[in-house]
């Protein structure tokens, strides 16, 4: 388990999942990444994926990402999360 990790917890907009969480390590790198609703397997899928991988790097490959006709997916949802809570220790 990790030490010194800070909590975040993000409201969406315009997707299906509704909340998105994970914390965030000494090194920026994400861990224990959790969406509340949206497409379940996906989105485990998403999480596996990010696991201990560095935040702002992350953020960069998922920004702009689209689902559908939308103009956001659960991905570029998760890239606001992430911009803003780096943005937020600065």
């Amino acid at each position: 388990m990790q030490e010194n990790l800070r909590h975040v917890e993000y409201t969406t907009s315009g997707v299906c999942a509704r909340m998105i969480s994970f914390d965030l390590d000494e090194n920026n790198n994400i861990h224990n990444l959790g969406f509340l609703g949206g497409c379940s397997g996906n989105l485990r899928a998403i999480s596996k994926l990010v696991e201990g991988k560095n935040a702002l790097e992350i953020a960069n490959i998922l920004n702009g990402n689209k689902c559908g006709p939308r103009q956001t997916s659960c991905a570029d949802q998760l890239s606001k999360a992430i911009l803003e809570a780096l943005d937020s220790v600065k």
